[in-house]
């Protein structure tokens, strides 16, 4: 299968859901339709089976799917079914709460590190790390084989961080600065601006 070949949106609803399948499956339900899954996730049971159906065949007619084996199959679709290391950027506000979030391990992700290029936060602690400087981010990460980064810094510094972090041999970034980055081709990156997420709701109020 070509992961190029998936178009982006229906990768996107993936962990969607995964998500859902999780709940029921520690409600203790053993097996969902896509009519049940739809109403979990607000998606028509039609566009489930054309999303699941584009990785293979997954149900049965008549019995619907299996939770426990759907859930193992999208883990492996995405790749969660292993735990990723993570490099955090950014030591403020939002790293420090990044940094204690207690949802990252179940999913496949482990932050390993946490960087930051204002001298007065470094060696400072956030839980159990210690916070490193910035500059060390291309030998510790290229040496540690960490492919994921998230960014909390200013959109002023954001793009010379992605520099640092593609030269460390990182390959996907989740960007909280505001702000697009210039990466090549084989780098994906996924931005979280929660302004634009807020503005984008106020026109429906």
């Amino acid at each position: 299968m070509n992961a190029e070949k998936i178009p982006d949106i229906i990768i996107g609803r993936l962990p969607v859901y995964l998500r859902a399948l999780q709940r029921m499956a520690d409600n203790g339900i053993k097996t969902t339709s896509s009519q049940e899954l739809g109403e979990h996730v607000g998606i028509s049971a039609a566009q489930i089976r054309k999303d699941i159906s584009q990785f293979g065949e997954f149900g049965k007619q008549g019995t619907g799917y299996s939770i426990a084996y759907l859930l193992d199959k999208l883990r492996e679709i995405l790749k969660v079914d292993r735990i990723w290391d993570v490099a955090l950027v950014g030591a403020g506000d939002m790293g420090h709460a990044l940094a204690r979030y207690q949802g990252f391990t179940n999913r496949g992700f482990r932050i390993v590190a946490i960087f930051d290029s204002d001298k007065t936060k470094v060696g400072q602690k956030i839980d159990e790390f210690v916070v490193e400087d910035a500059e060390k981010i291309p030998e510790r990460l290229k040496s540690a084989g960490v492919k994921i980064a998230m960014l909390t810094v200013p959109a002023t510094s954001a793009q010379s961080v992605a520099d640092k972090l593609i030269q460390a041999g990182v390959k996907a970034i989740l960007n909280y600065a505001p702000i697009s980055l210039n990466v090549p081709n084989n780098v994906k990156v996924q931005y979280i601006d929660p302004s634009t997420h807020l503005q984008r709701m106020t026109y429906y109020l």
